[in-house]
């Protein structure tokens, strides 16, 4: 006699059991401008990513406060979700992330200076471009949309100080002494940009924000670039394919430090 198994149910979650426990998770906490990207690298991963993004106004505070916020997120993470490593959508962003702990979970943080590099693909390319091209602002899908200034947290600091108004706005929220201070001041501090580069990801239809983008190239009298970007160095994040010429593995019990060599990154013990 042929034996049925009599509880199908019960058999398939014991292989859903089996699956789990063969299958890497990991948690990412990154910055909301990858938020497109890293959604869509996910859920094509072999492995299971869950996903928390913080808000892109965390790089226009003081260092110690973006610090304070990202370790938070982390030590936030539960140890009984049996998560192998906590990926950092982030990379060294003005020393931010100096001083970061690895609690009880390993800590996966790319090798690079700021966010820029995840949508060149390496910090090779980033370099390359930014040596041939000095003076040039980026533009993403990501870093437009998330730049909401209705949106507590996502402004930049000069639309926090209220100093990314014409002169004319200026003239009518602070009166003409004020603004003729204040633009004299500030109004110059994209005085060192010659033009816009939109970097195309590829995640949606972005022909709004190259529109976008290339408006505001026009109005401040600079070029305009499209160029098409790379998901490499954010795939292998997700991917958990941490090469050490790119990425750094923080143990438990170390923390990031900032280095001015090339590896940018690199981690020791928090009590030597």
């Amino acid at each position: 006699m042929t034996n049925f198994d009599q509880n199908p149910s019960s058999n398939t979650a014991k292989k859903i059991t089996r699956l789990s426990q063969v299958t890497k998770k990991f948690k990412f906490i990154g910055c909301e401008i990858v938020y497109r990207e890293a959604c869509k690298l996910a859920a094509a991963s072999p492995f299971r990513v869950d996903l928390e993004f913080l808000k892109k106004g965390l790089h226009d505070l003081k260092r110690q406060e973006m610090n304070q916020k990202i370790q938070a997120a982390i030590d936030a993470v539960p140890d009984d979700q049996d998560y192998q490593a906590i990926l950092l959508g982030y990379a060294r962003c003005n020393d931010g992330l100096a001083g970061i702990t690895a609690r009880n979970i390993p800590l996966v943080i790319p090798k690079a200076h700021d966010c820029i590099t995840f949508f060149f693909g390496s910090r090779s390319a980033y370099q390359n471009y930014f040596d041939s091209h000095p003076g040039i602002y980026f533009h993403t899908t990501g870093w437009m949309e998330r730049s909401d200034p209705n949106v507590p947290g996502s402004q930049g600091v000069m639309q926090q100080l209220g100093l990314d108004l014409t002169f004319d706005e200026m003239v009518e929220k602070y009166g003409r002494e004020n603004a003729e201070f204040l633009f004299e001041e500030f109004g110059d501090t994209l005085k060192n940009y010659q033009g816009v580069c939109f970097i195309r990801m590829g995640t949606t239809d972005e022909t709004p924000f190259i529109e976008m983008s290339k408006s505001v190239a026009g109005e401040q009298g600079w070029t305009f670039e499209c160029r098409d970007g790379n998901l490499s160095l954010l795939e292998r994040l997700i991917n958990g394919q941490w090469d050490p010429e790119d990425f750094l593995i923080v143990k438990p019990g170390e923390k990031i430090v900032a280095r001015n060599t090339p590896e940018i990154l690199s981690s020791e013990p928090v009590n030597p």
